[in-house]
């Protein structure tokens, strides 16, 4: 087990462990550069506003293990839309001949 230890004016330690830690946005502000080095070593680490996780903080490349959206909604992270107002269509079309996408888009956006 890692554990990163800082120490805050009044010399109380914070110890960050290999586990899903916690942090409110304004601690994670105010030691942002010790949760960055956390999260580089390895560590995960969910970040809440007003007690909410909102968001989560990790290694850049690596994926958590079965991560998955019904995943997320089993851990009340994520909310399954509430109704579904319309099916999700398949916007396919054909290229012509010699038309690469990044000019396709160009001229679909108008630039």
């Amino acid at each position: 087990m890692c554990t990163l230890v800082y120490t805050y004016l009044e010399s109380e330690p914070l110890t960050i462990s290999s586990g899903n830690e916690q942090v409110g946005s304004r601690e994670l502000r105010s030691s942002l550069a010790e949760y960055l080095r956390s999260a580089a070593a390895g560590h995960t680490i969910v970040v809440t506003v007003d007690g909410s996780p909102m968001a989560q903080l990790g290694p850049i490349g690596q994926s958590e293990p079965g991560l998955s959206i019904a995943t997320l909604i089993a851990a009340g992270l994520l909310e399954p839309p509430s109704r579904f107002d319309r099916q999700p269509s398949e916007a396919t079309f054909d290229l012509p001949a010699g038309l690469s996408s990044e000019r396709a888009l160009r001229e679909i956006r108008g630039r």
